[in-house]
């Protein structure tokens, strides 16, 4: 580990020098290039530094305390009880700085959320569900843009995609994705029966085009007649786009707008999501092969989380956590569950990179 983090530091003096150089300052590209490369190792390397100057600060104390003066020697001893604390914190936070980014974290997300079993109440739980994450996002401040939604009664949604804009938009949402299942006597049930429904969460590192290389040629593109409210432009203008790309087999429809070019420029946005989240679990069973576990993913098949309403209580099997703050996470408040996914997948990470050889 040391190793590396040398060579942390020295790419850290090598980047301050590129960064101070006129002809970098006066190129705006490779200027925001080697920042944005400084500003990632740049935690690093000052604990780094703040590691080696308590070791040195140890190495003097130590000399200190085998003197002949009793008093020097009992202060020394206490001082480098407190030096040693600190180094071992530093070592800590090192660690945990060491493990590998997510390339995404920074990214702004696609939210998928689909009604699953469970007839009219899956589809209320959905919009449940959307209602929570757009509470989340407001408090956040983020952004929210209903990219489609498909609506199957007052409160109810069949599907909805959204588009989530803002800071560290996927660091927060990733561990979201998922079958979630609710546990609850629908408004509708007369003898007081608990019904179970589930809805299905999507969360999609947005792709700009630099991540995710789409060839005209495999896309097959059709225009047609919105349907549903809109106006007099509705069955009149081809605004509906439809876009297929051929390899896959995926299809994207966009049909909000009145514009057919904004329709396809939203449609081609959700798909090149689609597209490169497919690259990425792609990635993923490559590696789960040669692998017995993957850190900071979950299986979307299984059920990820129950939230059941008698209990006012809400459970992520994933990681064995308990709420009883069922009613507050509804209302947006997310924190708790984000934090707590947070901590446990990265405590995984840097058990997993420890025992990688030659990672220590």
């Amino acid at each position: 580990m040391f190793d590396k983090l040398q060579t942390i530091e020295t790419r850290y003096d090598e980047l301050m020098g590129l960064l101070s150089d006129g002809a970098v300052q006066s190129d705006p590209n490779r200027y925001r290039t080697h920042s944005k490369a400084l500003s990632e190792i740049q935690p690093i390397v000052e604990r780094f530094r703040d590691y080696k100057t308590v070791e040195s600060e140890i190495a003097e104390t130590r000399e200190l305390a085998g003197g002949s003066d009793a008093e020097l020697r009992e202060l020394a001893e206490q001082e480098l009880a407190e030096l040693e604390a600190r180094r071992e914190d530093l070592l800590a936070e090192i660690r945990v700085l060491m493990v590998p980014k997510d390339p995404n974290d920074e990214k702004n997300v696609v939210l998928e959320i689909r009604a699953g079993t469970g007839g009219d109440e899956a589809g209320l739980f959905a919009g449940d569900l959307f209602r929570m994450y757009s509470r989340f996002a407001e408090g956040q401040r983020w952004k929210v843009e209903v990219l489609s939604i498909n609506e199957s009664g007052v409160g109810a949604i069949k599907e909805v995609v959204a588009l989530i804009e803002g800071a560290r938009v996927y660091s927060r949402l990733k561990y979201e994705s998922g079958v979630h299942r609710v546990q609850r006597v629908p408004a509708t049930e007369a003898s007081g029966r608990i019904h179970t429904s589930t809805a299905t969460v999507a969360v999609l590192p947005e792709a700009e085009e630099v991540d995710i290389a789409i060839d005209a040629k495999d896309l097959r593109i059709d225009t047609f007649c919105s349907s549903g409210p809109g106006g007099q432009s509705v069955n009149t203008t081809y605004s509906a786009v439809r876009i297929t790309h051929l390899p896959t087999g995926l299809v994207v429809s966009q049909q909000d707008e009145k514009s057919q070019i904004k329709n396809k420029a939203k449609a081609m946005k959700v798909l090149r999501s689609r597209l490169y989240e497919m690259e990425m679990q792609r990635q993923h069973d490559e590696i789960a092969q040669d692998r017995k576990s993957q850190v900071g993913t979950g299986e979307r098949s299984e059920k990820i989380r129950t939230y059941n309403f008698p209990q006012n209580r809400v459970t992520d099997h994933r990681i064995g956590f308990t709420t009883h703050r069922l009613t507050e996470m509804l209302d947006g408040d997310l924190a708790e569950m984000s934090e707590t996914l947070t901590t446990h997948y990265r405590a995984e990470a840097l058990k997993d990179a420890e025992a990688v050889p030659g990672s220590a």
